[in-house]
């Protein structure tokens, strides 16, 4: 049982003004009234979910409107609570918060599956109009498996289905790795319970038996960067389960799992990222082939770091991640960082950034005009943007991340319908390739255009859907 109090909450409110905190009590108390005499299937009282939710919001350095969505927001699905009744009470920014993670009533569907599709539309696309529902519906799925071994066999692996499937890709989507990692962990612990338990023991072996050799490392390193004057803080970790679950079943053996012990390495400045890099090489021979510059080329959820894999004591392989305290902050948490980083512009910084920076947001949207049906929506998401990734570099040296089996005809779709239109061949890697080429990780792509072509006619040399419609489209164009 979880005896958590509003003074839990409090304890975590201490940088924020008492008007933000006034605020947050006035949204607790009524959620306990609205909640009154509810009842989880722990036993606990229902207000202990919410102000779970806020207490993982509130870790997060959220805003004070999303920490009180998160203590409001299964009163518009649960109680007689209405929207119009919390913008009143409180604003209309937490009223649209609230009802933006409110499920689509029954009423409206003739059966579960269609309402399900519906929810996970409206939980998906809402990241278009306003991160943070994203946000606080990941801090609420977070809590609701932390808490599952009080549902059924079924429910709970139903639940974790449901989240590898929608909720890990969103995390990551957004690049808050944390949340991330531990629902994978949690998923996996309910899907596969007798792998997740053999490789939970192996991993606890693994991090006894170098443990003593990772502070070593961590004493070298930090010796030798206090001598250069660089501010530094640096953390041991290992590889989530899951995570190694998924290198194992790729034919990796453990001991050959180049992550599967790292330190992370935070300075104060990119200038220091470098000289550390060079400063670790001098103590530790490094795996060139392994070497990830991710600050100059960042992931395409802006995740920014450096990357080398060391060769320790003969035999260890030990990744260590250099990267700027700011980074790391985003390298963790991903977009509800930026409340900590950028303050109370905050809000504004994460919905530009996920239009200017963020590739799969454009994907998404194009996906949400394409298709009406939300069943189709839902299963087109999953097959091209919650899926597993290709990524390849063009002649500006842009990183591009596709679906995986995309090509050369989906990248030139992706990079614009004019491009795409009038693509005649490309080359990949400095040789010439057809349209139906399939990329592969890392190709090197040069695209040829000619604005005299008469643009592809087979939506057979395309994998994504807005490709194959472009085609298609352009073809009907042509045959009036």
């Amino acid at each position: 049982m979880n005896n958590i109090s509003f003074n839990d909450l409090f304890q975590k409110l201490k940088g924020y003004s008492e008007q933000d905190v006034s605020l947050i009590r006035r949204a607790y108390d009524y959620a306990c009234d609205m909640h009154k005499g509810q009842y989880r299937q722990s036993g606990e009282e229902y207000i202990t979910h919410p102000l779970n939710v806020a207490c993982i919001l509130a870790d997060m350095h959220a805003d004070a409107d999303t920490i009180c969505a998160g203590l409001l927001h299964d009163t518009l699905e649960d109680t007689i609570a209405t929207k119009e009744e919390l913008a009143k009470l409180f604003n209309s920014s937490i009223a649209n918060l609230v009802d933006g993670v409110t499920k689509i009533s029954k009423m409206n569907f003739s059966s579960k599956k269609e309402q399900n599709a519906a929810n996970t539309r409206k939980i998906i696309t809402s990241i278009t109009n306003d991160v943070r529902i994203i946000i606080i519906k990941l801090a609420d799925r977070l809590h609701n498996m932390r808490t599952l071994e009080f549902k059924s066999e079924y429910k709970q692996k139903e639940n974790a289905i449901e989240t590898m499937e929608i909720f890990v890709p969103l995390a990551y989507y957004i690049g808050a790795y944390r949340i991330k990692s531990e629902l994978e962990d949690i998923s996996f612990k309910y899907l596969k319970p007798d792998i997740y338990k053999r490789l939970s023991d192996k991993k606890a072996k693994v991090e006894e038996e170098n443990k003593e050799l990772l502070e070593e490392i961590e004493f070298k390193i930090k010796r030798i960067l206090s001598n250069k004057n660089i501010p530094n803080e640096i953390k041991i970790r290992t590889k989530n389960i899951y995570g190694i679950y998924k290198r194992i079943n790729e034919g990796h053996k453990l001991s050959n799992i180049h992550d599967l012990l790292s330190l992370k390495i935070m300075v104060d400045e990119i200038d220091n990222c470098y000289i550390t890099l060079g400063l670790v090489h001098s103590l530790y021979k490094p795996i060139y082939a392994k070497f990830k510059d991710y600050i100059c080329n960042p992931k395409t959820n802006m995740y920014m770091s450096l990357h080398t894999t060391l060769m320790v004591d003969n035999d260890k392989l030990v990744q260590t991640q250099i990267r700027t305290f700011d980074m790391d902050k985003i390298a963790s948490f991903g977009l509800p960082a930026y409340w900590e980083v950028y303050g109370k512009d905050a809000r504004i910084s994460m919905q530009e950034d996920l239009h200017k920076k963020y590739q799969f947001f454009d994907s998404l949207i194009k996906m949400n005009s394409m298709f009406s049906d939300n069943e189709l929506f839902v299963s087109q998401v999953k097959n091209e943007i919650f899926t597993d990734k290709v990524y390849v570099y063009i002649s500006n040296g842009e990183r591009i991340e596709l679906p995986k089996g995309s090509t050369i005809m989906d990248l030139a779709y992706k990079l614009g319908r004019d491009i795409g239109d009038t693509i005649v061949y490309a080359y990949a890697n400095d040789t010439m390739v057809g349209l139906d080429y399939v990329l592969n990780n890392n190709d090197r792509i040069k695209v040829v255009t000619d604005e005299m072509s008469l643009g592809p006619k087979s939506n057979l040399q395309a994998r994504t859907s807005y490709a194959k419609m472009m085609i298609l489209r352009n073809k009907n164009d042509w045959d009036k």
